[in-house]
C-alpha cells in the first residue's frame, strides 16, 4: 500500500479534517431522493418519502435564468416535464409554473428543499457544470442558500472548479468530487483523475460503483479521505458499494 500512495504521489492525496466529514459515512443517501411509484426524482415529495425514511437527500443543481439555484438534473425540461426549453432559458418564477409530467408537481428551488428539510437528514448537493458553463455563478447562488442553514450538507462535482470556490468563499461547507471513469466522465485516465484530485483537493470524494474497487480509490480510502459511491440500484451493486466505499448513493433495489 506504501508503494501505491507513494505512485499517487502525496501532493494527491487529500487529508479532511475528521471532524468536518465523519457523518458522512453515518448515511445512506437516497439518489434525487426517493423517487419511483409516482414521486419524480428530485421533487418535494421525493425528498419528503426519503427523509421518512430515514434516508439522506442526494440532490442536483441548476441555475435559472435569473440566478436561482433549482434542484433539477437535466440541461434541459423534455424528460421529465414534456418541454424543450433549456433549463438555464427559464426564471425561477416560470420554472415554478412548471409541472412534472409524472406527478403534477413543480421543481423546486434549493432554499425550498432546505426549508424542507430543517435539518432532519444530510443532503449531498450536486452542482451541475459541462464545458463552457459558468460554475461560479452556481455555486454563488448554492452559498448563497447555505449561508443561513444549520443542517449537515456537502456541495460537490464532477468540476473542481465547485470545490476550489467553495473551499476559497465557503469554507464551512464541506466539499468534494465526483469522478467516473468511463467515455461519459472527464477522468478516464489516471493522470487526469490526479490532476482533478491535485485541483480540487476534496474533502470526500464520490465515486461511480461501476469504477469500483480499484486501487486508487482504495489508497485515497485507507489514507483517510471518505468514498460515497453511486449510483448503487441493484442489492449486488449494494454489496460491492459495502466493501469499497464508507457511503451508497442509492436507488430503487439498491436503497434496501
Amino acid at each position: 500500500m506504501r508503494s501505491l500512495l507513494s505512485r499517487l504521489d502525496h501532493r494527491f492525496v487529500p487529508q479532511p479534517d475528521p471532524a468536518r466529514v465523519g457523518w458522512l459515512a453515518d448515511w445512506t443517501y437516497a439518489h434525487r431522493g426517493l423517487h419511483g411509484a409516482g414521486r419524480v426524482e428530485n421533487s418535494a415529495s421525493a425528498f419528503r418519502a426519503a427523509i421518512a425514511s430515514g434516508f439522506g437527500i442526494e440532490c442536483d443543481i441548476q441555475r435559472s435564468a435569473d440566478d436561482v439555484a433549482m434542484v433539477f438534473h437535466d440541461w434541459d425540461f423534455m424528460r421529465l416535464i414534456g418541454r424543450p426549453e433549456k433549463s438555464a432559458s427559464l426564471t425561477a418564477v416560470e420554472w415554478r409554473a412548471l409541472s412534472y409530467l409524472e406527478g403534477e408537481e413543480p421543481p423546486i428551488a434549493l432554499k425550498e428543499l432546505l426549508d424542507l428539510v430543517e435539518g432532519r437528514v444530510p443532503i449531498l448537493i450536486e452542482i451541475k457544470s459541462k464545458r463552457g458553463y459558468d460554475v461560479e455563478r452556481s455555486c454563488e447562488a448554492v452559498a448563497e442558500c447555505l449561508a443561513s442553514y444549520d443542517g449537515l450538507h456537502a456541495v460537490m462535482s464532477f468540476d473542481v472548479r465547485v470545490s476550489r470556490w467553495f473551499r476559497k468563499n465557503g469554507p464551512q461547507t464541506v466539499q468534494g468530487l465526483v469522478m467516473r471513469e468511463d467515455d461519459k466522465g472527464y477522468t478516464q485516465k489516471a493522470w487526469q483523475r490526479h490532476l482533478a484530485l491535485w485541483a480540487a483537493k476534496p474533502e470526500f470524494l464520490a465515486y461511480h460503483v461501476e469504477a469500483l474497487p480499484n486501487p486508487m480509490v482504495t489508497a485515497l480510502r485507507e489514507a483517510g479521505l471518505p468514498i460515497a459511491t453511486w449510483t448503487v440500484s441493484t442489492p449486488e451493486l449494494a454489496k460491492r458499494a459495502q466493501a469499497n466505499a464508507d457511503a451508497l448513493i442509492a436507488e430503487g433495489e439498491g436503497i434496501g
